[in-house]
């Protein structure tokens, strides 16, 4: 059942879309985190794992697709590579902090409280869902849409940067080639219950821990600390070493 002001709230993010759901329950589910089903008054609500599967697979569907026809003559590791680079956390997380997505997700006031609507992975898994919704109400055609006008556009970025390379391993080599030392990483913190825990890394280049990045494990937090690190080089370099 959905209230008046939750009404008000998903017309307002179909707005946004410019997507006008036919089933609107479908929309309301894409957006509930496990969270919070704890506290929903409501038993029959579910939350967003089902569609985040269908969402995942239409996502890749669709960039595959757009990669074969953009890029025809680069082979299919490098299709391959950029794919994954398009469809990661990091990149997924700041398509839907753009959206304002986090507004719009339904979560326990635990979660809320320690960040929840700007967690990385919170609002990729939340996007994914939201494509699975808007193909199961109206088809593949508004999710490619959708795609080409948020997200596909900065493959190109991707692409003339080759964003795609494993972050860790570029970072290693800018900081031997700079430093001639090797990054290092330290857990700084797990949270969660066992089946869905949080792991913080700290990246520690020399003596200084310049970035921190968090994940579903130990290796995804590390790679999105090295990929902060990489987008914020100069200011890490002004900050901790002066350079």
């Amino acid at each position: 059942m959905i209230t008046s002001e939750e009404l008000a709230k998903l017309n307002e993010l179909e707005n946004s879309l410019q997507i006008k759901f036919n089933n609107t329950e479908l929309l309301k589910n894409a957006l509930v985190h496990r969270s919070f089903i704890n506290e929903a008054t409501d038993k029959s609500i579910i939350n967003n794992e089902r569609l985040e599967f269908l969402g995942d697979a239409i996502l890749e569907l669709i960039v595959t697709e757009y990669l074969f026809i953009k890029y025809p003559d680069r082979a299919e590791g490098e299709l391959t590579s950029f794919r994954a680079a398009t469809v990661k956390t990091t990149s997924l997380a700041e398509t839907g902090e753009e959206m304002h997505l986090g507004e719009y997700i339904y979560m326990s006031k635990g979660e809320e409280s320690t960040g929840g609507r700007n967690r990385p992975y919170i609002l990729a898994n939340t996007f994914e869902a939201l494509l699975g919704a808007i193909y199961l109400d109206q088809g593949l055609a508004p999710v490619s849409k959708l795609l080409h006008e948020i997200l596909l556009p900065k493959l190109e970025h991707i692409v003339q940067e080759r964003l795609d390379i494993d972050s860790k391993s570029k970072l290693q080599e800018m900081c031997q080639e700079r430093f001639n030392i090797t990054p290092a990483y330290e857990l700084i913190s797990s949270v969660g219950p066992d089946h869905a825990k949080i792991f913080t890394m700290g990246l520690k280049i020399d003596k200084f821990i310049v970035e921190r990045g968090s994940g579903k494990n130990k290796q995804e937090a590390e790679q999105n600390a090295a990929n902060k690190a990489i987008l914020n080089w100069n200011n890490i370099l002004k900050k901790y070493f002066n350079k």
